[in-house]
């Protein structure tokens, strides 16, 4: 099944189509649009059950629909649930991104997992190599490589400062905000600043790019929000996907991280791969010199 195949949305598609069903099959599709989530939590039987058909229709169901199996109709289906506008009433009701008061545990299963997956294949459309393939050369021929970030984005920040310091590269990233915009103001030109930010309005995050750029250093933004205040400062952005804000009291879901570390590890793999013998060469001598003398007798 292809984004072409389901017109971008499968709930979409099914809704297209049904008029042009069989009564048996149309059955099946008014089942799963009358209520998305709760047919998504459905088994094959009980799906078949709800629309007083056998479960060979519903198989009949899944060939008309070109889809391969089951659970591709359950994927399906939870990516469009994830992907669709929610009103502000409705999201009162979350406690997670996606995720419901009263929801089951298996319900919370698939809803982050199809969350995540999204997250993954649509920073991987958004990401252009050739903002990539740049900020790999600035990194390369910068004398320091310092991180901004605050919040869960600071994982992101963490990972990407010890890969790169594992390939060689003088890496700073303070948990501070005061600290990192103290730090900003110490690079110069030459020197490469990545500022990420799932929003790209954090204030201390953009002031530390305005201040790195303000001193001449290259500054990369890593957002989801092309019209963000961080995205109008920077050089250059990877953009990673978006995200529907999670609530206020329980703050944003782990999915917008899964899009800036696969950013992080593209950006890292490019590095690494066009500079592969220096890089080599640290991580040898990193492995050597501080990991393998905290493993067991018995491992490496």
């Amino acid at each position: 099944m292809t984004d072409q195949d389901t017109g971008g949305n499968l709930l979409h598609q099914i809704s297209r189509r049904a008029g042009a069903m069989s009564p048996a099959l149309r059955g099946v599709a008014d089942v799963i649009l009358a209520d998305p989530e709760e047919a998504q939590a459905l088994s094959i039987t009980e799906l078949a059950g709800r629309a007083g058909v056998a479960d060979s229709t519903v198989s009949r169901f899944l060939r008309e629909l070109q889809l391969d199996g089951y659970n591709q109709l359950r994927l399906g289906i939870a990516q469009a649930i994830y992907s669709r506008p929610v009103s502000t009433e409705q999201r009162t009701n979350w406690v997670y991104e996606g995720v419901l008061k009263g929801d089951s545990s298996e319900q919370i299963v698939e809803k982050v997992l199809h969350g995540s997956f999204e997250s993954l294949t649509r920073t991987t459309e958004r990401l252009d190599p050739a903002v990539m393939s740049a900020a790999v050369d600035r990194i390369h021929d910068a004398s320091a490589v310092y991180f901004a970030a605050m919040g869960s984005s600071a994982t992101a920040a963490e990972s990407a400062m010890m890969r790169f310091v594992r390939a060689g590269k003088r890496c700073h990233f303070f948990r501070d905000q005061s600290v990192q915009t103290m730090g900003s103001a110490t690079l110069r030109d030459g020197d490469v600043l990545i500022a990420i930010s799932d929003s790209g309005d954090s204030t201390s995050v953009v002031s530390s790019a305005q201040i790195a750029k303000f001193h001449g250093a290259y500054v990369l933004g890593v957002t989801s929000n092309v019209d963000s205040a961080l995205a109008s400062v920077v050089d250059d952005v990877l953009l990673t996907a978006g995200t529907v804000a999670s609530s206020d009291v329980y703050g944003e879901s782990v999915t917008a991280k899964w899009g800036q570390l696969l950013a992080i590890d593209v950006l890292y793999a490019t590095y690494a791969t066009r500079f592969f013998e220096e890089t080599a060469d640290y991580l040898q001598e990193s492995y050597l010199s501080a990991i393998k003398p905290t493993r067991g007798s018995g491992g490496d």
